[in-house]
């Protein structure tokens, strides 16, 4: 009986540390993320400032019907 309770024991142990590790990953992520989308935001006010809209880009193509990225359309 108290190789089974080990074995449990050692089951929790395990999905509790995985968890765990999970939530860190998903962190770091999460950071990668935001730092990710400020760089974005960056290169959009600089098109901005060159005089590039890439709303209104965007909007033509909805128009037109076709769907573009923002790969395709630079």
């Amino acid at each position: 009986m108290a190789k089974a309770t080990e074995s449990k024991e050692e089951q929790i142990g395990f999905h509790k540390g995985a968890l765990s590790t999970l939530a860190k990953e998903r962190q770091e992520f999460m950071r990668i993320l935001q730092i990710v989308e400020q760089l974005m935001q960056m290169h959009i006010q600089s098109l901005k400032q060159l005089g590039v809209d890439l709303e209104a880009e965007a909007k033509k193509a909805k128009k037109k019907g076709t769907k573009k990225n923002v790969e395709e359309m630079l």
